[in-house]
């Protein structure tokens, strides 16, 4: 937390560092190591902030996609459940289908049969009513003829019997007829109304049916454009991933170029003596011996109050810890430079910028007076000196409350 808070505190210098860079010319000195390494450090943030643009951009796309997928999986989801029930319901209809088909057959079959009952009728009738008229013109018999006429009681009663079954049949012929076509009609009307009833629940299932699949469809539309804008998406994720990688790949040339600069500032004082240990009447001691060129918290016109301490050596200065301690940061951060941190306590830390090499690496355990770096002009700054820090709980105090 404490580191995090002292991440936080620098970045405030580091941006209105960066507005002095921009704005103060630099002269001859950028065709010096230091100005070559100034110019290099530049570009080098620059690049960074491009990735990190870049992979801010990558993290949206990267959210968005997520989500548009999500969103896909839950429409296909609701598309095969409509596939599930459009499938019943077209079962329901093929069954209904096939039982109008039935109904349908025999109502067919029905009307033959009336038709064929109604022709019997005619038929039926016709042959009655020639039999009424040759009897009527036959003058019909009447029971004393058909008496005198018999030649014993045999064959009276045999006469009597054959004009009863005459008669009795030609009853039952028109009877029967006549019930098989009003059965026929019946069967018929019957299968009319089932047919018509059939018919309609037919109709409400198409119905359904059609309704499900305009709304299946309507979901088959919306997935196919939300896989277009993911689709799009991706697209855009793939372009931005290959700028990032192309960003890094020039980054490290220019991590490779600054090596080679820093490595010809680093031979720069080679000879020069640490120099005493400059103690005073604080915990501390003073990391290099020189004047202040610039007080801790003094205004400038790109900051409100300097975040620290210069102090005035020439590069390749040797600069002691100003206490034992482990080293929390050592490396390139932003305007800073090359910038070392060690933690002395869990509430207090000592800071150093703008040095030409580092000798520390994390996690390093140091001693009072050991040697961390040397002194330089790396990162934003206008000339060689020594920009050092006092931190309390990440935030900057007056470092020669503590020297």
């Amino acid at each position: 937390m404490r580191l995090r808070l002292a991440l936080g505190g620098i970045v405030l210098p580091v941006v209105l560092c960066a507005v002095l860079w921009l704005v103060l010319p630099l002269g001859s000195q950028a065709d010096s190591p230091q100005g070559k390494a100034a110019s290099i450090q530049k570009k080098i943030d620059v690049t960074r902030s491009r990735i990190g643009r870049r992979k801010g951009t990558e993290h949206v796309l990267t959210s968005d996609i997520t989500a548009w997928s999500k969103r896909i999986a839950r429409l296909q989801g609701s598309i095969s459940t409509l596939q599930s029930r459009e499938a019943r319901i077209q079962s329901d209809l093929d069954a209904r289908r096939a039982e109008l088909a039935s109904t349908q057959s025999r109502l067919r079959s029905e009307r033959a049969r009336l038709a064929r009952l109604r022709v019997r009728l005619a038929q039926g009738r016709v042959v009655l009513a020639r039999r009424l008229r040759q009897l009527y013109e036959a003058d019909r018999p009447d029971l004393v003829t058909v008496v005198l006429n018999s030649k014993g009681f045999a064959d009276l009663l045999e006469r009597g019997q054959f004009l009863s079954a005459i008669q009795r049949q030609d009853a039952q012929i028109l009877t029967l007829v006549k019930s098989a076509k009003a059965d026929a009609t019946a069967t018929a009307a019957r299968l009319d109304t089932l047919e018509g009833r059939q018919q309609q629940l037919t109709r409400i299932v198409l119905q359904r049916r059609d309704q499900v699949a305009q709304v299946k469809q309507q979901l088959i539309d919306t997935r196919v454009g939300y896989q277009q804008t993911r689709a799009g998406k991706q697209a855009a994720l793939t372009k931005v991933r290959g700028e990032r990688k192309a960003l890094e790949d020039h980054l490290s040339e220019l991590q490779k170029e600054s090596a080679r600069v820093q490595a010809e500032l680093a031979p720069g004082a080679p000879g020069l003596p640490a120099g005493p240990i400059k103690g005073g009447s604080g915990r501390f001691i003073w990391p290099v011996n020189g004047p202040i060129t610039a007080p801790f918290c003094e205004s400038r016109p790109w900051e409100a109050c300097h975040p620290g301490m210069d102090i005035g050596v020439p590069t390749g200065t040797p600069i002691r810890a100003a206490d034992g301690g482990r080293v929390a940061i050592a490396g390139w951060v932003g305007g800073y430079g090359n910038y070392t941190c060690i933690q002395h306590s869990a509430s207090l830390s000592t800071c150093y910028g703008h040095q030409s090499v580092l000798k520390v690496s994390v996690g390093q355990q140091v001693s009072q007076g050991q040697v961390i770096g040397l002194s330089g002009s790396t990162g934003h700054s206008t000339g060689p000196h020594l920009h050092f820090e006092v931190r309390v709980n990440g935030a900057v105090t007056n470092p020669l409350n503590y020297l």
